[in-house]
This record gives C-alpha cells, sequence and structure tokens, in this order.
C-alpha cells in the first residue's frame, strides 16, 4: 500500500521543486501544502516539523525533512521502502 506523502512548500522554491522532482520520479502521489502566502499554514509546518525551511515532507505523518534530506535518504536506497514503492 502506498504511503501517505504531505509536502509543505512556496512556489518558487528550487528546494521545493528538486523534492516534487524526485517524487514524482518515483511515481509517488503525493498532496503539496503551498504556505508561501498563509502564515497559519506555515506556522503548522513550523509545528509539526520544528523546522521553518521550505520544502517539509512527511511520510505517514513522520517528518522526513527536506529535499536533502530524502535525496540522501534516496541515494541510500531507503526512501522507496519509505514510500512502499520498491519493486
Amino acid at each position: 500500500m502506498p504511503a501517505q506523502v504531505v509536502m509543505y512548500s512556496t512556489r518558487f522554491c528550487p528546494f521545493c521543486m528538486r523534492a516534487k522532482s524526485l517524487l514524482k520520479s518515483k511515481n509517488v502521489e503525493f498532496e503539496n501544502i503551498d504556505v508561501g502566502n498563509d502564515k497559519s499554514l506555515w506556522q503548522k509546518m513550523e509545528k509539526l516539523s520544528g523546522q521553518n525551511t521550505v520544502p517539509q515532507i512527511f511520510v505517514n505523518g513522520k517528518a522526513l525533512g527536506g529535499f536533502d534530506d530524502i535525496n540522501h535518504l534516496d541515494r541510500q536506497g531507503k526512501l522507496d521502502a519509505l514510500l512502499n514503492t520498491e519493486k
């Protein structure tokens, strides 16, 4: 069963674009929450993740971090298992 993936991002953030591209390359469906123009959503993201940078990616409610974090997991061969996309 695919994992529930949620990403908090802003529209023109290059790291957000890279994270979206990585997830799409793995055929992962994810909910994208744009926090760029909504202070309450930004504050919610900060509370959930403990971070004040975007993107912030959550898998099944667990904070994985930003693009560098998921890219590192991918290079270690650990991201697919978290996303339940292993072939």
